[in-house]
């Protein structure tokens, strides 16, 4: 299974059942992307713990007042059997600006916004809303 479809997965899963928490194994891109959400606000902090072998990602889930979850729901656009590039001009906003697509450019991950500003392309990795 691709690793950053499982990060989201755990995640969303996590959220549907009510826990503050989750634990995910460690990899400097599934860091930089739990970097990019808590900087767009769908989780609330994201920490390394361990060490070696046995790093994981400590992440700290958000929810709005009523108690429903931020994050209602993602979809993967590139897979490791499909990888889908996008020019910057082509780049679009996901439901309406309430969501954010993450992309993997030649100068790092970033969100579409912040790409389609830098007029940068890349591999769109995945939407989340």
């Amino acid at each position: 299974m691709d690793p950053i479809s499982d990060m989201l997965n755990r995640i969303v899963t996590a959220q549907n059942v009510s826990r503050k928490t989750v634990r995910i194994p460690f990899s400097k891109t599934k860091f930089q992307i739990a970097g990019i959400l808590e900087k767009e606000g769908f989780i609330e902090s994201a920490e390394k713990k361990g060490r070696g072998s046995k790093k994981s990602i400590r992440i700290s889930l958000r929810y709005k007042e009523d108690g429903e979850p931020v994050i209602s729901g993602f979809k993967m656009i590139s897979k490791p059997s499909k990888r889908v590039y996008i020019k910057s001009k082509d780049i679009k906003k996901v439901k309406g600006g309430f969501g954010i697509s993450v992309i993997s450019t030649s100068r790092g991950l970033m969100t579409g916004k912040v790409a389609k500003k830098n007029k940068l392309g890349g591999e769109i990795i995945f939407n989340i809303w």
